[in-house]
């Protein structure tokens, strides 16, 4: 998974003794075995699945599956921890899984989202499942089965008639159908509580995990280690889970090896299900919060990433959580007056990873730390202001919260252990927006429509940090052979991403490059009344 290597098998046609046709098919070699005992093993080692599900868009380039696109997107998941996706809720395409592949990224390649039941008027259930499943599922899987990246294959999502006598046969056929195509994989699928089907109880799951080698449970880890009493022999794995009980599901897969991964909902945020994210502020006595938000909300907003590549305040719980962090510190935004806060049950609080709140000067604000330590110390500008113990911390979701009045400089937290500093992190007041940076991932691209350069815009101090608290309107300009896609990751910011006047968000904004198919040099200018120009140049071959 870390150096993965792949082979090459040449594969050709002769008529007469000449070569007709030929084509090399890449692949890789690989043990993959799964097991209550053990969990999933990959070449003989046990490895727990840091998961994350995602959608098939590519951000500001909405559906279009770019080969670059495809490419970075495997880059910036394996860049924040995950070592797992879990493709909703349809096969992605076939760039992505060479990605996987190439980069070592592990994936649940799924087929449906509905069988014969709809969820609404226009999904699936409406081209004749009867007719078409089988034939998608084989086109899925022979088109697929070459990639050594797919460890699992999931023949569904949520399905309204997962536990009914139809849905059983039906499981039992698709299963069947992916037995005679692939015998190397598990097939799974992922569950969900009965609310779609109110006279039915979690018992009655057992019916829809029937056919399944693996079971994938969506939002229910409360039910792992009961099942598990009840079915000893079965192997587990949160196929949804949200960001807010990251922990306790992570704790969960740590402590038992009947469960093999957990996969957020979700990774990165996806265009649709809008708002679904959405944390907002509310009267007191208002009791009805909406699931979804209306215009001008456009995107999802539940994911780690946004649509740009950066990383959300929630990315900072889910390292601690995995480990790859000691510790990480939050800032939650002041409530207004009379107000509560809502959070949408796969949203994350209004909390920013920064220390400039500028006009809030001796305001309380609570302060979020996030550690595996049993204690913290927190300062401001060099002052303790308070250690507080993080109770019952093998089992607490790694949080301790302190209310701290606001004053500009540098708060830091340092976590304890053993009673001695052992790791810390800061948050530390900007200065104003004195400059725009541009830092391009790569400077020297193909003249192809499948290459791209992503060109992320970032409003500076003369100190060169990134000024969060101050937006601004951009102009950009391309010079020479291409075009530019630019904008910013607000979900609801409804500014197309062809405008070439773009707002920054939260100090930040992205251009990507797009060359034709001509060789020389492109010229990206960015500029505002303010900060000048700046410019970037790119080079194509």
């Amino acid at each position: 998974m870390n150096s993965p290597v792949l082979y090459k098998a040449l594969i050709y046609t002769k008529v007469a003794g000449k070569t007709t046709d030929m084509v090399d098919v890449p692949f890789g070699i690989r043990m993959i075995s799964f097991s209550a005992e053990k969990g999933f093993q990959l070449n003989g080692k046990t490895i727990k699945l840091k998961g994350g599900c995602i959608h098939h868009d590519n951000g500001l380039l909405g559906a279009e599956a770019i080969d670059r696109a495809e490419i970075r997107k495997v880059e910036l998941l394996k860049n924040n921890g995950f070592n797992a996706v879990r493709c909703t809720h349809n096969p992605p395409s076939e760039q992505f899984l060479n990605a996987c592949d190439s980069l070592g990224l592990l994936v649940i390649d799924e087929a449906f989202d509905q069988w014969q039941k709809p969820k609404n008027s226009n999904d699936y259930h409406r081209f004749f499942f009867d007719k078409w499943c089988i034939p998608d599922i084989e086109s899925m899987v022979r088109r697929d089965r070459n990639h050594p990246s797919i460890i699992m294959w999931s023949i569904g999502n949520e399905i309204q008639e997962r536990a009914d006598s139809a849905g059983m046969l039906i499981a039992a056929k698709l299963k069947n159908t992916l037995r005679t195509l692939d015998t190397t994989r598990p097939v799974t699928a992922a569950v969900n509580e009965f609310w779609d089907n109110p006279q039915l109880k979690w018992k009655d799951s057992e019916r829809a995990f029937r056919n399944l080698d693996v079971c994938g449970y969506n939002y229910m880890w409360w039910e792992y280690e009961n099942d598990h009493r009840l079915y000893p022999r079965r192997i587990i794995f949160g196929s949804e889970s949200t960001a807010m009980e990251r922990a306790v599901n992570w704790d969960l897969v740590e402590s038992n090896p009947y469960i093999i991964g957990d996969f957020v909902w979700t990774a990165t945020d996806y265009l649709g299900e809008s708002g679904i994210g959405n944390t907002g502020y509310y009267d007191e006595k208002e009791t009805k919060f909406p699931q979804f938000m209306n215009y001008p909300w456009f995107n999802a907003w539940c994911g780690d990433i946004d649509i740009c590549g950066n990383r959300k305040p929630q990315a900072l719980y889910r390292d601690v959580a995995w480990r790859n962090s000691p510790i990480e510190m939050v800032v939650h935004a002041p409530l207004p007056d009379g107000k509560k806060e809502k959070v949408s049950y796969w949203g994350w609080p209004d909390e920013e990873a920064h220390w400039n709140w500028k006009g809030l000067e001796n305001k309380l604000l609570n302060v979020r730390v996030f550690t595996r330590c049993p204690a913290v110390r927190l300062y401001l500008n060099n002052l303790l202001l308070e250690e507080k113990k993080i109770e019952n911390a093998d089992k607490s979701h790694y949080t301790v919260t302190f209310k701290v009045p606001y004053q500009p400089g540098t708060l830091k937290a340092v976590g304890l252990s053993e009673g001695k500093p052992s790791d810390s992190t800061t948050l530390s007041t900007t200065g104003e927006v004195k400059a725009i940076r541009l830092k391009a991932d790569r400077s020297i691209i193909r003249a192809s429509h499948n290459d791209l350069a992503y060109v992320t815009v970032e409003l500076v101090d003369n100190n060169g940090d990134v000024v969060p608290d101050e937006d601004m309107e951009l102009a950009i300009r391309l010079k020479g052979k291409g075009k530019v896609i630019a904008g910013n990751a607000c979900p609801t910011d409804t500014k197309s991403f062809r405008s070439m006047n773009p707002f920054t968000y939260k100090g930040k904004a992205l251009a990507i490059i797009q060359p034709d198919e001509n060789a020389g040099k492109l010229t990206l200018e960015v500029s505002n009344p303010k900060t000048g120009v700046t410019t970037l140049d790119i080079l194509t071959y």
